[in-house]
Formats: structure tokens, sequence, C-alpha cells
């Protein structure tokens, strides 16, 4: 049975968030188990797929190209807690204190229906992780804006989700979690890889106010509106809340703009993240700025990390060395992308 949002929380441990270099997560990770996440640029000490790093504290490995002097990294979560649970479900790999859980899995291109495969495995995990509730969803698909047999490979992609979180008992739409869909660059062979971030209360979605909710998209853009909220608050433990941002950019209402200019996208795309501080504000009594979330920067073309780093900079100079990646991102006109979370002092209203 699943966790209302009315039921308090009932974590042991609080979730930490963490921004590592490669070296010090290696050092951290052999003090305290409990830590798990995203491995930027990093192989993973040779592990090739995300299955291999099961024994490597649940890291799932993103390879994808760094901009600018930028060293692999590694965004990880810590529970606190010492015994973890490792299993998998389906191709899910995943590993929980109890509190909460990550998890992982990676489809090949063969698998044939990609999205409805890997959300009916994403349930199944959270099912028999006992941590049912999804805080957030990174989903990476290659060739992300080529045809996919007459429709976009991500608007195809969007199909099967929708159903899944339905056929699974799941709020497909105002109650969907914070979310990303990119695509990697450079990686032909393709398939899906698709991570999650769990615990046992629900978290609460926040919209955008500038932004149509995407689960309202008109078919111009997608057969099927995504399932993903602008952002969403959690609860996670020892008076403390996260805000969890789903990748945002140049959008105003539904449509992208300032087509082509990757300044005027990166102006626009940090008036939506006010926007959406704005109303997390409304929602809890954290205390948070742009300065105080973590992001990832992610740029369709490397041309771009100059310019778009030293805007970041002037604007929030505690962003002056932001991480930036290579992708493709979800719409072929958006030139630059901005996911972040922060964890802060606070609780929920």
């Amino acid at each position: 049975m699943l966790l209302t949002r009315d039921q308090p929380p009932r974590a042991v441990h609080s979730l930490q968030a963490m921004r590592l270099s490669q070296s010090a997560w290696q050092q951290k990770a052999s003090s305290q188990p409990a830590l798990c996440g995203l491995a930027w640029g990093w192989d993973g000490a040779g592990a090739s797929t995300p299955a291999d790093l099961a024994g490597l504290c649940g890291l799932a490995s993103l390879a994808k190209p760094l901009l600018g002097a930028t060293t692999p990294w590694v965004d990880a979560w810590a529970g606190g807690g010492t015994a973890l649970r490792l299993c998998h479900s389906g191709a899910a790999h995943w590993q929980t204190d109890v509190d909460w859980a990550f998890g992982q899995l990676h489809l090949p291109e063969a698998a044939g229906a990609l999205d409805a495969t890997a959300y009916r495995d994403l349930f199944a995990a959270l099912q028999d992780c006992a941590c049912p509730q999804v805080l957030r969803l990174w989903n990476y698909l290659p060739r992300i804006n080529a045809d996919g047999g007459g429709l976009e490979r991500y608007r195809q992609f969007d199909i099967g989700p929708q159903q899944a979180f339905i056929d699974a008992g799941r709020d497909a739409f105002e109650g969907a979690p914070a979310a990303c869909a990119l695509g990697t660059v450079g990686d032909a062979a393709g398939g899906l890889s698709l991570c999650f971030l769990a615990g046992r209360v629900a978290p609460r979605p926040v919209d955008n106010p500038r932004h149509v909710p995407a689960y309202r998209y008109t078919s111009r853009y997608e057969p099927r509106a995504p399932r993903f909220s602008r952002a969403a608050l959690a609860d996670t433990g020892g008076g403390r809340v996260a805000l969890l941002v789903s990748g945002t950019s140049s959008i105003v209402g539904e449509h992208t703009v300032h087509l082509g200019d990757v300044v005027a996208q990166t102006h626009e795309t940090l008036r939506n993240l006010r926007a959406v501080i704005d109303s997390a504000h409304r929602a809890c009594n954290a205390s948070l700025t742009l300065a105080d979330l973590q992001p990832t920067v992610y740029l369709r073309h490397a041309a771009d990390h100059a310019k778009v780093l030293d805007l970041l900079a002037q604007a929030v100079p505690a962003w002056q060395a932001s991480p930036c990646v290579q992708v493709e991102i979800c719409r072929d006109g958006i030139l630059v992308a901005i996911e972040a979370h922060a964890v802060a002092p606070g609780t929920l209203a």
C-alpha cells in the first residue's frame, strides 16, 4: 500500500546531498557505505553498465562529455544508515538503507519497448525495496531528437511511461515526480538508462506559474504529455527539506522562446528557476535562493560553454564553477537547460 502525503515521515536517518570530486567520493564511500548517486564523467573504475556498479555503493556511471576544466564528480545521496540491502527487480538494480533507496537500470535498443519495460521494472523495484515514493527520476536516451520511425524518439518515449504510471496506480499528472529526459552524445548504440531516488513518503510537486504544467501540454508538442513536475519538495527528516528541480529551460507557457540565442535562453532559464523557488516557498518554510542550489548545466553545443558559464557566474556568483555537460536536450530548439537540488532547514507547510 502506498503512503499518502498526509502520513508523517518515518525516516530514521535523514537524507543528505553532497557534491564530491571522484577522489573525495572514494574516501567518503570507504567510511560511509550508505552512499549512492550519479557519477558524472567517470566510468566507475572500469564498470561499463549501471548493472556493473551494483557493488560500488549503487553509483550510476554517467560518462557524458564534460565541458571546460571540469573533472569527474559525484552527486551523492547519503541516508546515514550502514546496513544496505542490494537487490534487483527485473533490469532495475537498487539499494536501500530502509529509509531511502537509489536505483538504476539500463536497457539496450534491442529490448524493444524501452519505456514500458523500464517503468514496469521501476515500479516493481519501488515495491520490492519498500521505498515506494519516487523523489527524483533521471532518463537518458541516446539520439533523443532523432526520428524514431515517424515520431521523434523523445515523443515516442513519452507514450509508454504515462500508461505505466496509471497501470501501477500512480498519479501520472499532478502527483508526478521531478524528472528529466536527456539525450546522450556520441552513443550510437543506444539504449535507455534510468536512475531514481525514492523514499517512504510522497514528495510535494512544485509548479512554475510561468509554465503550462507538462502534463497539460497540447498535442503540438507531445502525443502523450510528459509525466513530471517542475520541481518537488521532500521531507528528508531531521527538520530539513529537499528541493529537487527538474531540467529547466527557456520555456514560457508551453513554447520554447529565444530560438538560436543561448544567452537569452540562459537568462530565461534563470527567471524560471527563480519562479520555481518562489513557488517552493509557498509550500515550505525553508529559505532558499539560487545560490543554495547545486546546479548541473546541460548544453547542446560545447562552443557555448564559456559564455553560458560566464553569464551564470555573474548572475549567481556561487555558480562560478558549475559543472557543465554536453547532451541532446529533449526539445531540439533548446540550447541550455539546468537541473538542480538543495537541502535546507525547514518543514513543509
